[in-house]
């Protein structure tokens, strides 16, 4: 009993301030309950009235140790939810750049020995002197992707052990230890220069003995340019801890949106530009924006006047629409139509924003035999995900829509509606799970028939089985969790969340719009 005992002195904390009675260093009686912001140190009442202190800023520890910790946590989820999958990415990407080096040399070996092999000897030193130049720059080509590759493997294990360290911190509430944390995530948000070759090639002449170097060919030089590539940059005001938000047992339709789309054609999909404004899509050439009293803000006709097949809305708060009919994807700037991106081969169908600005889209070969998700920043290709560990296709390679999302955790969630599942892969590509109803239905691949697709702020995916005329919510596990089935949806297609998780659902045949209210 504390009562009993005269010996000790015992120190009543309350429960959520355990752990962080740090002794002071300086007065070893005494308890840090500051900091002192300007020495970056814990100091206990007898510093600050010594006057060492004198003037500076302090503020409680506790505070302290939560804005502290609050720092390591963005750090601790920056580099290893963002940097570190990129850095794995790059190590892949390497393996690709020397394969198709080596291939491309011994093509241009080839060639060089054929033209070599019809002149016979009178031209053995040229081809020997042009055999020479071509090693020296695949030495020199192989050379900068082996630094390069050393250079990303050094640094993935240097971020393996930040990793661990940062958790390690995580788990601490000693503020010595916390007061000497200083971030390194900066030294590594830019990855090691990439360069960019432009390869040398061979162009064979006809014969002329007199001019034989002239009729062997030219060898063009090994060019090799380096330029920084950046991992896009969470810092606190990007990354948040979201706040809980459980589901509730009955969803609640908020709003019902009438939107003007004529009947017969029918709403296809929503997407929200802010919590009061949304873009809309259905089965004619106009998207069109209204507020939450269903007032039509604007309208936009597709620049080709061909139906658009998906919209999104970028980080700038600009429309994108994928046109299939135009093999293009393009953006709508200031109300003007710009083509992002012309394909060839491949059709383009689905689009969804990302949070590091990217845009992921859905696309059928125009023979129908392959399908894929292509990662965009800007016009520029970044990422093919197509195929599994075992080289079987991920997806369905019809030209059937295929809504996709990122999840918070970077996933990537495909509603593959021919298949009748729902495909999660992760960042990187690789397949995670996928989801085709609940295990206690009978859901199979001709009855589960989704479309629209996206993700909340707690990772959950929520997906529009249609012909059931509800919302599976799941998990980002891939786990079941519930059903919104109580607000009379009619076909819902297209969905999406806002700020506050609430879910706007496009009804095809209706063309209206619903708010939903599904989690507190």
């Amino acid at each position: 009993m504390h009562l009993s005992d005269q010996t000790n002195e015992h120190k009543v904390v309350p429960f959520e301030k355990k752990g962080s009675t740090t002794k002071c260093p300086d007065h070893s009686t005494k308890v840090c309950d500051l900091h002192c912001e300007k020495c970056h140190v814990p100091i206990c009442s007898q510093c600050v009235s010594s006057g060492v202190h004198l003037g500076h800023k302090a503020i409680e520890i506790s505070k302290f140790l939560t804005s502290k910790k609050k720092i390591i946590g963005y750090d601790s989820h920056e580099i290893e939810n963002c940097i570190y999958p990129k850095y794995q990415e790059a190590t892949s990407n390497v393996s690709v750049k020397k394969a198709d080096a080596r291939k491309h040399y011994q093509k241009l070996k080839t060639s060089l020995k054929q033209q070599g092999e019809t002149i016979h000897n009178e031209i053995d030193t040229v081809v020997q002197t042009f055999q020479s130049e071509i090693d020296g720059m695949e030495f020199k080509h192989m050379e900068m992707i082996d630094k390069q590759e050393k250079a990303i493997n050094r640094t993935i294990v240097e971020i393996k052990q930040i990793i661990l360290d940062l958790k390690k911190m995580l788990d601490t509430s000693d503020v010595c230890i916390l007061s000497e944390y200083t971030s390194t995530n900066e030294k590594f948000r830019e990855f090691p220069a990439q360069f960019e070759v432009s390869v040398p090639t061979f162009t064979p002449q006809e014969i002329k003995k007199e001019q034989i170097y002239k009729q062997l060919g030219s060898l063009s030089k090994l060019v090799i340019t380096t330029e920084p590539h950046f991992c896009p940059t969470n810092t606190p005001s990007t990354i948040s801890s979201p706040l809980a938000r459980p589901l509730i047992d009955e969803p609640l339709i908020l709003i019902d949106i009438n939107t003007e789309y004529a009947e017969g054609i029918g709403l296809c999909s929503v997407a929200c530009l802010s919590d009061s404004e949304l873009w809309t899509r259905g089965e004619d050439e106009t998207m069109k924006l209204y507020n939450l009293v269903g007032e039509l803000l604007e309208s936009i006709p597709t620049k080709s006047g061909n139906t658009p097949c998906d919209i999104a809305v970028t980080q700038s708060q600009d429309l994108v629409y994928t046109d299939p009919n135009d093999s293009t994807i393009n953006i709508a700037k200031n109300s003007q139509i710009q083509s992002m991106i012309k394909l060839r081969g491949w059709l383009a169908f689905n689009l969804c924003n990302t949070t590091s600005g990217d845009i992921l889209v859905t696309m059928v070969s125009d023979d129908q035999k392959q399908s894929k998700v292509m990662r965009y920043c800007g016009s520029s290709w970044k990422q093919s995900i197509q195929w599994d560990d075992q080289g079987r296709p991920l997806f369905s390679s019809d030209a059937e829509l295929k809504y996709l999302s990122e999840n918070k955790n970077f996933d990537i969630c495909v509603a593959d509606w021919t298949a009748g599942r729902v495909v999660v892969v992760s960042a990187a590509g690789k397949l995670r799970f996928r989801y085709a109803g609940p295990p206690s239905t009978s859901c199979t691949k001709d009855s589960f028939k989704h479309e629209g697709i996206t993700t909340d702020s707690q990772s959950r995916i929520l997906i529009a089985d249609s012909d059931k005329h509800r919302i599976h919510i799941v998990d980002q596990d891939g786990h079941f969790l519930h059903y919104i089935d109580n607000c009379g949806l009619q076909y819902p297609v297209g969905l999406c969340v806002d700020s506050n998780d609430d879910l706007f659902v496009a009804e095809f045949y209706t063309s209206k719009v619903k708010k939903i209210q599904y989690s507190t």
